[in-house]
């Protein structure tokens, strides 16, 4: 046995009270911070949204808080902007807000890896040492689950990592009858009060979509569960699980640990549909006995399957923050232009803002916001006085940088007697696509038009709208990127939902975050977000204008709009 063998032996036997274990491979490290940089004059390259140098990058991996910094690990291609070659890399922060590169954290090094690092996530194991759980393609393209963990925990940057031994700890097998080419990306684990350690991984039996659970007492030695967690029928794959507690009482936004449990808590269960390319979401209980989820509404009930973003947004991950007691969110969202535009300007995808994310105090559903931390990059603010905008106005917001900004405009809408009826229930994003920005209604379209060129001949527009439905005014939030570029190559996709809201005894708000290529926004104070990328050819850099309007026949109030240029992070 060579010295360093013997190294990763004693140190996984110290950290996990194993016994001698086989020999890790050599593990390659690349070196991000030798990648050649692009311009960031690019148009479409953001300014303050997370995205490394350049390349492809898709899902967040392990994000943490440890010794005093945020560490965020991400799938990245290091030799192209398409997906391929996946590696973890890593990227460090004190705030969430700026990063700094380091080398690769996990590369193919094992036969339990060595065709690919997929998604994965971190647990804090008792005495605050960080071990990491990710998906590895063995040389059989069988799909495998793995162990790594810091080689220095005393390093606060988590440099290196060293992989068990003993990986796989958990594969398929003709006996536990598991589809070896869907069982991917484990959960953060959580402990029980019996001393076991679960973690939940992906899968399907057919078109049932599972979250099979494993056990463990020592986070190396894992066993199968009898049952998955949950499942559901015809919901296909489930990608990167989630699995997490949320306070039921006040103070609701206060983060809970991933293994609390009690009379005061609730669980949540998403699941990233690899079907429909969206992350859904149940909120239930978690029945520890039977070590079964029973969510207050399944995915058999179409209309009530609630997601986190009703945009371009997928393989989400959060994590608890206990340095400021919170749940952070992370997830990727992927580029809407074409392959061959991805590689000419050299790179694809971004993470969005994290959010904070909590219960909502009525049980239903969750409530997201941008971290506070985004908020040191406002600048130069322009604020309105509440003011009226008549059917048909249009409103250039003047003074602020229109393709790198931070807006939130809340609108009072007095008079609803006249709002279309609909006559059956719509899927609200094709409702969108219907009633677009363009087409006049009675009580809306109301809202903001970002990435507005001279003469809208491009615009991506973000608004509400009004409807009467059973006798009940209904929300609708839509973001509308049907005008958003002259590059017909684009997916020009129109996203949209209703927003749980009563417009007569509630400001309709809405924050969006603006930077280049991507469009988040926030209505109902967080309960509903819609994340668009878009890439219009006139309304870039300083050609791009910024506009409230009012498309319907009915007036509405602006009570509040205030608005900030923002400035660039130190972003990799």
């Amino acid at each position: 046995m060579t010295i360093s063998s013997i190294f990763l032996v004693a140190l996984f036997s110290l950290i996990y009270g194993n016994a001698v274990l086989p020999i890790e491979a050599t593990h390659h490290v690349y070196n991000l911070q030798s990648l050649s940089t692009y311009s960031s004059k690019q148009p479409y390259r953001t300014a303050y949204h997370f995205q490394p140098l350049k390349n492809w990058i898709n899902d967040p991996n392990g994000p943490l808080w440890y010794g005093g910094l945020y560490h965020m690990f991400y799938q990245y291609n290091p030799k192209g902007a398409v997906w391929g070659n996946i590696v973890w890399a890593h990227s460090v922060s004190e705030d969430l807000v700026n990063w700094r590169p380091l080398d690769h954290a996990i590369s193919p090094s094992q036969p339990a890896d060595i065709n690919g690092c997929w998604s994965g996530s971190a647990t804090i194991l008792p005495g605050g040492k960080p071990a990491m759980l990710y998906t590895g393609i063995d040389p059989n393209k069988h799909q495998v689950q793995n162990l790594a963990i810091p080689k220095n925990m005393s390093d606060p940057l988590l440099r290196e990592w060293v992989k068990s031994p003993k990986n796989p700890l958990m594969a398929p097998t003709i006996a536990n009858k598991i589809n070896s080419s869907s069982f991917r990306d484990p959960t953060t684990a959580w402990l029980g009060k019996d001393g076991y350690w679960r973690v939940l991984i992906g899968s399907k039996t057919n078109t049932r979509g599972e979250a099979i659970m494993y056990k463990s007492k020592n986070f190396v030695n894992w066993v199968q569960a009898k049952y998955p967690l949950h499942s559901a029928e015809g919901t296909g794959m489930w990608e990167c699980p989630d699995f997490y507690p949320v306070l039921n009482k006040i103070p609701f936004a206060f983060g809970l640990d991933t293994s609390v449990n009690g009379n005061d808590v609730r669980h949540v269960l998403k699941v990233s549909l690899d079907d429909t390319k969206h992350d859904h979401y149940l909120i239930g209980s978690y029945d520890t006995a039977k070590d079964n989820f029973i969510p207050d509404k399944g995915f058999e009930d179409n209309k009530s399957v609630l997601r986190y973003d009703y945009g371009k947004y997928y393989a989400s991950k959060t994590f608890f923050d206990d340095g400021k007691n919170r749940r952070i969110l992370l997830g990727w969202v992927n580029e809407s232009s074409s392959v061959a535009d991805d590689i000419k300007k050299g790179w694809s995808g971004i993470h969005t803002i994290p959010r904070a994310i909590w219960l909502h105090k009525s049980g239903k559903q969750l409530v997201q916001w941008p971290v506070v931390e985004i908020e040191k990059l406002r600048m130069n603010p322009v604020y309105w006085p509440a003011k009226k905008v008549k059917g048909g106005e249009l409103l250039q917001v003047a003074g602020v940088n229109a393709v790198q900004s931070d807006v939130e405009i809340s609108f009072e809408v007095n008079e609803i007697g006249k709002a279309e009826v609909l006559d059956h229930w719509i899927d609200p994003q094709i409702l969108c696509s219907r009633k677009g920005a363009a087409v006049k209604g009675a009580v809306g379209p109301f809202g903001l038009l970002v990435f507005a060129s001279q003469g809208l001949k491009e615009y991506t527009a973000v608004f509400f709208r009004i409807f009467k439905y059973q006798h009940q005014n209904l929300v609708l939030m839509c973001s509308d990127q049907s005008r958003s570029s002259l590059n017909k190559d684009n997916d020009m996709t129109t996203y949209g939902t209703f927003l749980d809201v009563d417009p007569l005894h509630e400001k309709l708000s809405l924050r969006t975050l603006i930077d280049h290529s991507v469009v988040e926004s926030f209505g109902g104070e967080g309960k509903a977000c819609i994340t668009a990328r878009v890439y219009p050819t006139l309304a870039i850099n300083d050609k791009a204008k910024l506009y409230a309007f009012n498309y319907g026949t009915t007036a509405v109030k602006i009570t509040r709009l205030s608005a900030w240029s923002m400035k660039k992070a130190k972003d990799n």
